[in-house]
């Protein structure tokens, strides 16, 4: 089965849909999603969304040097510059597709996270990812051109180079996709003048994440394996305060909590930021998780505490409503007892290469959203920026598209039809599920939060032999989610491993005990694969 779009978007968070619902104006636009429309990173997102200047006191300017200071020496300044000065516009045409932010007499409500100068974060109560992803999927559904596919997961690209040769002189273009029908098993080609890979991040690569299980860097693996240029994937950013508790594996502790007055302590009750930076608990994400984990592993503890005892109780409820609730049902009051919590997996601050429009380094192959690499986080993402970022580089993305001449020839003719013909039936599931939890213990142990040559040698030989084995059963079984997913999660670990060894210092979320400083001389410039 074979169909043919304007436009296929893989991928449901808020950067796909986005760009859907400004596309389906131009043309007739397919949109993918391995799992239910609605789950995506963008639905978990707490925090909120960054924007300037909403106050007296904020500037572009000064949201644009808090960005570039995150970013750590790497980010690229043009597109820093260009997004912030948009996240006005941004924020309006949210609110034009149904989204409210949380108010006060009137005026936006304010947050402030780390990193930030000032307070310029718009929120709903802690549940934004979630308000901005319900409305959307409300305007995307009333939109006519759009036809979504749930339960349908991308498995490979399909590129000219792949199937009609690579010759000299000739660029590669992008003509779509085959894609499992999770339903019925078949293997169905989608054939589209664009495809745009928004399939968030790859948190699941490590065993502790912030994320849901839907993120399994597939954009990235799929992006590497056509041949597109893949940038600094060895900066995977590590949240500080994900919720520790045997119930829960990814429930995320906003870094709002900090932002209004939560205060990290030890085991012992005692406040340790202090010692670490001078903004103390609202230093930066990377600082904030290296220091827990210094104090975890000096004192053996599995996990830290965020207290909150000291607000008042009304507010903290009013303000954090999911995570009071959530933690309530796990059996801790956040308002008269701390939150475990320990770092975890969070944003992936590298991905596929792309231009200011969100093109990859393959024609009509564009990335958008936390699968991309566009040089606007660096080294380190600005907290609540990434969500500014997906509806900048969506709008940006079909300006592009839509600048191309003509529509493209698809050669249809010489593209073949999945084959499986050489598959035996896959009966034992404890493979796979034993090379993920090789992947993600491997990942979290040696290429975690900080990292040594030593660890990373060890990742990257012991990943060589995990993957022969994961792409030895990959073609020799049927193909199923699951089995891709773990063919994903391999090639990914593999280029933030190669990413980190190649990078002999630390900036950033990127931690070398070995070389713990940083080297501008030689390395204040991206890792391209």
């Amino acid at each position: 089965m074979s169909s043919i779009f304007d436009f296929l978007v893989i991928g449901s968070g808020l950067a796909g849909i986005s760009f859907a619902i400004r596309a389906s104006k131009f043309g007739k636009v397919a949109l993918i999603t391995k799992d239910k429309l609605i789950e995506s990173n963008s639905l978990y997102a707490q925090g909120g969304i960054a924007a300037s200047p909403l106050s007296l006191q904020d500037s572009v300017e000064k949201h644009v040097e808090d960005t570039l200071k995150a970013g750590d020496g790497l980010c690229n300044p043009e597109v820093v510059k260009e997004i912030i000065s948009e996240s006005k516009s941004a924020i309006e045409e949210l609110i034009s597709w149904g989204v409210e932010f949380d108010k006060e007499n009137g005026e936006f409500s304010l947050a402030k996270e780390g990193g930030h100068s000032e307070r310029r974060i718009l929120h709903r109560g802690d549940y934004t990812g979630q308000e901005i992803q319900t409305k959307l999927i409300e305007t995307l559904l009333k939109s006519k051109n759009v036809e979504v596919f749930e339960n349908h997961m991308a498995i490979d690209l399909i590129t000219k180079f792949k199937f009609i040769g690579k010759r000299d002189g000739v660029e590669d273009e992008c003509y779509g996709a085959y894609v499992l029908n999770k339903k019925t098993g078949d293997i169905e080609i989608f054939f589209s003048n664009f495809v745009i890979l928004a399939t968030g991040g790859a948190g699941k690569v490590y065993l502790i994440t912030s994320n849901p299980d839907t993120a399994t860097g597939d954009g990235v693996a799929m992006a590497r394996r056509a041949g597109a240029k893949i940038a600094n994937m060895e900066f995977y950013q590590f949240h500080p305060t994900v919720l520790y508790h045997h119930k829960e594996k990814n429930f995320l502790i906003s870094e709002a909590v900090r932002g209004e007055g939560g205060i990290l302590r030890t085991k012992d009750g005692e406040p340790f930021m202090k010692k670490y930076h001078p903004l103390r608990d609202l230093a930066p994400r990377d600082v904030v998780a290296r220091a827990m984990d210094t104090e975890l592993k000096k004192s053996g503890a599995e996990h830290v505490y965020l207290d909150l005892t000291h607000l008042p109780k009304d507010f903290i409820i009013k303000r954090f409503p999911k995570i009071y609730q959530r933690c309530l049902e796990l059996g801790i009051d956040i308002t008269s007892e701390p939150i475990p919590v320990a770092p975890g997996a969070h944003f992936m601050c590298g991905g596929v290469l792309t231009d200011s429009y969100g093109e990859t380094t393959i024609s009509r192959l564009f990335a958008i959203g936390e699968v991309a690499y566009t040089g606007f986080h660096g080294a380190n993402r600005l907290a609540s920026n990434s969500l500014l970022e997906c509806i900048f580089m969506s709008k940006r993305a079909l300006k592009k598209c839509l600048e191309y001449p003509k529509k493209i020839q698809i050669p249809k003719e010489d593209i073949p039809p999945w084959k499986s013909e050489k598959t035996i039936p896959q009966d034992e599931k404890i493979l796979i599920s034993h090379a993920w939890d090789e992947i993600r213990r491997l990942m979290w142990n040696y290429v975690g939060v900080v990292r040594s040559d030593k660890r990373l040698n060890r990742a990257y030989e012991r990943l060589s032999i995990i993957k022969r084995d994961v792409m030895e059963d990959y073609w020799k079984y049927y193909i199923s989610a699951d089995l891709i997913e773990l063919r994903n999660i391999a090639i990914v670990a593999e280029l933030i491993i190669t990413s980190a060894m190649a990078r002999k210092e630390s900036r950033g979320t990127h931690f070398n005990i070995d070389y713990p400083f940083k080297n501008d001389i030689d390395f204040r410039r991206d890792t391209i694969i």
